[in-house]
């Protein structure tokens, strides 16, 4: 059963004033933007502030958002799914500990885990510096890539900036 969108809500308690990142842009320089020598297909994003950069070869990678970042302050210790678990949409794949609460990580795709991004156990400081590139937290192989860019359930870049707006 997939859990409903009210039960799907980002845990950590958010100040109801902006932070200052407009940045939803993949980092150029990480593995996420350098994988198969281009950069993804498209970007997607959560109400849950999870994003997902699909690449040619139907593998998305997933993480958090700027945004989500700031909210949750200095991670102390990030939560991994397990590589060749197969997931579905909302599912948990894992936490983000910091010093000011926790959240949990789900999947905004249907998918088996194929990477994960170990560094993250031993310099979970990484989702606070790049939260958009090095500090991705898992890679997904697509099991249903043509239903994933046209989901209702996703936004793009400018649909998300405005979701914030209403935060």
């Amino acid at each position: 059963m997939r859990p409903s969108v009210l039960a799907r809500q980002f845990k950590p308690m958010i100040p109801s004033v902006r932070y200052n990142s407009t940045n939803f842009t993949i980092n150029t320089q990480s593995h996420v933007f350098k994988y198969l020598n281009e950069g993804p297909k498209y970007l997607k994003f959560t109400e849950e502030h999870e994003w997902l950069a699909v690449h040619e070869d139907d593998t998305g990678f997933v993480g958090i958002t700027t945004y989500a970042a700031e909210a949750l302050g200095d991670a102390t210790f990030i939560e991994l799914p397990e590589v060749g678990t197969t997931v579905d949409i909302g599912e948990n794949i894992g936490s983000v500990e910091s010093v000011k609460s926790a959240s949990e990580i789900y999947s905004p795709v249907h998918g088996e885990i194929i990477a994960v991004n170990d560094i993250l156990e031993s310099k979970p400081q990484l989702i606070n510096d790049d939260p958009m590139g090095n500090g991705w937290i898992a890679q997904i192989k697509l099991l249903e890539p043509t239903t994933v860019e046209s989901s209702k359930e996703l936004m793009d870049s400018e649909q998300y900036e405005d979701s914030l707006k209403d935060e």
